[in-house]
């Protein structure tokens, strides 16, 4: 029941970035750049067929495919893995999220996503569901590298309880 609230959450993150794509493409296109403070944040309409940074420009089917998969892998874990915790449902949410906005933008805009975001200090634009992605990323990194040590280690305790005592690390019977 969990996954499925995870899911609901990443479907209300693909609304929330398709209308604001929405917005930048009938507001900000016409007009190139609207500066919000100056000197160090700009929306700045700008089409990217590449992936962050631009990198692999032209690359539709490629991020497509990956995106679709990682996509598929994810919604899959939210049901079959047992372990979650809010944090990691959270991460799997997230990227969905960045992941399935994105792949609208690709195959309804010839291959291209709608960015905008452009902080004056950081020269690539982006978007709200590169912020999806990349928030989730890291969660789930910090899932893993905290959170999922950590139950590994309960659940070797409980093993070990029910008929091998654990004293310095070292097994007895």
């Amino acid at each position: 029941m969990l996954a499925v609230f995870a899911l609901i959450g990443a479907a209300v993150l693909v609304v929330v970035d398709q209308i604001i794509k929405f917005l930048a493409t009938t507001y900000i296109k016409p007009i190139g750049t609207l500066e919000l403070i100056p000197g160090f944040l700009d929306f700045t309409y700008y089409g990217n067929d590449g992936a962050a940074f631009g990198i692999l420009s032209s690359q539709t089917w490629i991020f497509i495919i990956v995106t679709a998969l990682v996509c598929i892998v994810l919604i899959a874990g939210l049901f079959v893995y047992k372990k979650h915790t809010t944090l990691s449902r959270m991460a799997c949410a997230l990227i969905i999220a960045g992941g399935l906005g994105n792949l609208i933008d690709r195959v309804f805009n010839n291959g291209y996503v709608v960015d905008y975001i452009h902080f004056k200090f950081f020269p690539p634009i982006f978007n709200f569901a590169d912020c999806c992605v990349t928030i989730g990323v890291v969660l789930l990194f910090i899932y893993i590298i905290f959170c999922s040590d950590s139950l590994r280690k309960q659940t070797y305790a409980k093993k070990n309880k029910k008929g091998k005592h654990i004293k310095n690390g070292n097994h007895r019977e």
